[in-house]
């Protein structure tokens, strides 16, 4: 019997606006060049080395795949949570500015939406389509994509309404591995998997 397809994911390096903790959404930032000089020191774990690479398009995404040396193609579904009226802006600021609505927002989980935004759910909607493509050819597939896309994955195999803390503790940063059934739907297999160091040849 074959074994089931796998897909993992893997979040763009950092940004300023990490930093920052702005909510960068749809907005195209550029890594910052430590994060490139990390990366470039870097090399995925042998769980994921060697697998078929994609990647959102915008910029951070592309950048990480091209420091850790990957040919990803890009996929517009696996583009970041459009964040709507609230990209740029911090959660403490939201938190402070409009209070009690975003809070109830916030408690609405998988239906969290951003005005002119996207929730949770949309994001699930888009990207599972892509899955079930990925699990058909049968081609075990690395995304490099964003936190919202990660969680809402992350949220169908668990079964997680994305209200309260998550079932398990997780490095945004490191890289999760699901195996598909034939139509796409997810089951963890490993989580945080983290980036190896890059040593010079001898």
């Amino acid at each position: 019997m074959n074994r089931p397809t796998r897909v993992a994911f893997m979040r763009h390096g950092p940004t300023a606006w990490n930093a920052a903790k702005r909510l960068q959404g749809r907005a195209d930032i550029d890594l910052t060049d430590k994060t490139v000089g990390f990366l470039k020191e870097r090399r995925l774990p042998p769980e994921v080395d060697g697998w078929h690479a994609l990647c959102s398009p915008l910029a951070r995404c592309r950048q990480t795949a091209e420091a850790l040396g990957l040919a990803a193609r890009t996929d517009p579904r696996l583009i970041e949570m459009d964040w709507g009226e609230f990209e740029g802006r911090s959660v403490a600021q939201l938190r402070a500015d409009i209070g009690a609505e975003f809070t109830h927002n916030e408690a609405r989980g998988l239906d969290f939406t951003p005005p002119k935004g996207e929730s949770p759910r949309m994001v699930r909607a888009r990207v599972l389509p892509l899955l079930r493509e990925i699990a058909r050819a049968g081609r075990d597939t690395l995304c490099l994509t964003h936190r919202g896309v990660f969680r809402a994955v992350y949220s169908q195999a668990r079964g997680w309404d994305m209200t309260g803390d998550p079932p398990d503790a997780l490095d945004l940063y490191a890289i999760h591995v699901f195996t598909l059934d034939p139509d796409g739907q997810p089951t963890v297999e490993a989580l945080n998997l983290s980036l190896k160091r890059r040593w010079p040849e001898s």
